[in-house]
Parts: C-alpha cells; sequence; structure tokens
C-alpha cells in the first residue's frame, strides 16, 4: 500500500562538501543541521509538520513495511504536480493508493481507511495462497 503526504517540509540547505567536512569535524555539522530545520518553516507549518511526521512513525510502527511512505514538499516541483494531478489546495495531504486524498488532518479517519486495506490486502493474499496450497494438492 502505497500513501504519499504532501506537506510543506523543512529544506535544509548543504555547504560544498569540504565545509561539510571540515563542519563534522569540528562538531557543527549537527548543530548547524537543527539550527536549520528549526527555522525552515513558520510556526504554523512547522507543528503541522511535526503532526505528519508524528502519525507517519505511529503508522510505521504499526504496519512496517505493509505501508510505503513518501513524503513530498509541496513547494517543490514534484509537489506542484501531485497538487495539480489530485486537485490538492490545503495541506498537509494525504493520499492513500493514489486514488483516496484527505487534507483535513483528521488522522484517525486516515488510520481507519489504511487498517481496513492493510487488513483486506492480508486477507487476500492468505486466500490466494490457500488458494495455491489447495490446487497443488489435487
Amino acid at each position: 500500500m502505497a500513501v504519499k503526504v504532501v506537506a510543506y517540509a523543512p529544506t535544509a540547505f548543504y555547504h560544498c562538501q569540504h565545509c561539510e567536512v571540515t563542519f563534522q569535524e569540528v562538531g557543527l555539522g549537527e548543530r548547524l543541521r537543527r539550527g536549520e530545520a528549526a527555522s525552515a518553516l513558520p510556526d504554523d507549518l512547522a507543528r503541522d509538520y511535526q503532526a505528519v511526521s508524528d502519525w507517519i512513525h505511529r503508522l510505521l510502527e504499526r504496519h512496517g513495511a505493509r505501508v510505503r511512505v513518501s513524503v513530498v514538499d509541496a513547494a517543490s516541483i514534484e509537489g506542484f504536480f501531485a497538487s495539480i494531478r489530485h486537485r490538492l489546495g490545503r495541506y498537509p495531504a494525504v493520499i492513500v493508493d493514489g486514488r483516496d486524498k484527505r487534507a483535513d488532518g483528521d488522522f484517525a479517519a486516515l488510520d481507519r481507511l489504511i487498517d481496513d486495506r492493510v487488513a483486506a490486502a492480508l486477507a487476500d493474499r492468505r486466500a490466494a495462497t490457500t488458494a495455491r496450497k489447495e490446487a497443488d494438492l489435487s
């Protein structure tokens, strides 16, 4: 199952390779990244992104590899095209299996939708496995 999240995401800019290595060696690299991430978005967008991030972590803890999550920055070219394709006007937006979309922040409803889809996919796989075993026995 594929879950695509289109949201305004923090952007970090990197220095040249030599400067990055130097910053890491003197212990500044991690501190610079945290500072850039903290100031990359306005407070309201940062809160939205944190809520989405927390939800994604819970989703992956629950379903693991059965769910493939991709996060697309709404301000990127890919985010622009995803917004047009799926007619998104609000962010964060979540698109499940390329067709079901939600942009209302109702993560409980998304959880139910995804849980149902994962359960149905598992049931389909079990039925297919059972049918193959029965066919092999005949």
